[in-house]
């Protein structure tokens, strides 16, 4: 099972029964649109912007701390509190980063349904909230990195971090050789939102 940057990975975990969250999320929009507060084209429009807008704001920090040796300690000791330094309110109460080493490499799944820093990297891909994707990468990670095509060498100890309601986690991935002199616009432009959740790598 092979996996490329046209997410075409997003079909190849099924997405398992829906979750209870997400039956309420939809009844709540459903009784939005029914009493006449919203309309479905308002969701439709605002989903649109939230997908256009969000993205790029987790490449931006990360592309920022690979520049900003200060940064990153911030970025690292206090998640939330470096991101506000960049306007940004997570939704969250923590957000824990989690930096790659040649020694360790991190991998973020949520166990109980798909919490995910929505506000750092937009909406979650169907492959992560897949029941396939939640059960298999804690039980094992190895072979579901191989599937996003990530091979992680053996002498590297791979880590899963579950996140919560509460606490959110983001990966802070290796700066790729190469990259020396590079201005942050393009270190951002090899960081996706999947190294950000650690199943891939950012390669120049």
């Amino acid at each position: 099972m092979k996996h490329h940057h046209d997410h075409s990975h997003d079909r190849s975990f099924d997405e398992g029964p829906t979750s209870e969250y997400e039956i309420m999320s939809r009844a709540m929009q459903e009784l939005l649109i029914e009493r006449g507060i919203i309309t479905a084209e308002e969701v439709r429009r605002r989903m649109e912007q939230f997908d256009a807008d969000f993205p790029y704001r987790g490449p931006r920090v990360i592309a920022h701390a690979w520049a900003d040796p200060a940064f990153k300690a911030r970025l690292l000791a206090d998640g939330k509190r470096a991101c506000a330094e960049f306007g940004l309110d997570l939704e969250a109460e923590r957000l824990i980063a989690v930096e790659n080493t040649p020694d360790v490499h991190n991998v973020i799944v949520c166990t109980l349904c798909s919490c995910y820093p929505r506000a750092l990297l937009g909406m979650p891909p169907t492959w992560y909230k897949s029941e396939n994707y939640r059960r298999r990468v804690v039980r094992e990670p190895r072979a579901v990195l191989a599937e996003f095509g990530t091979i992680v060498p053996e002498h590297v100890a791979v880590r899963v971090h579950d996140s919560n309601a509460d606490m959110r986690y983001v990966v802070v991935p290796m700066r790729p050789a190469g990259t020396d002199g590079w201005s942050e616009a393009e270190l951002a432009r090899i960081i996706t939102r999947d190294s950000l959740v650690g199943v891939t790598l950012p390669k120049v």
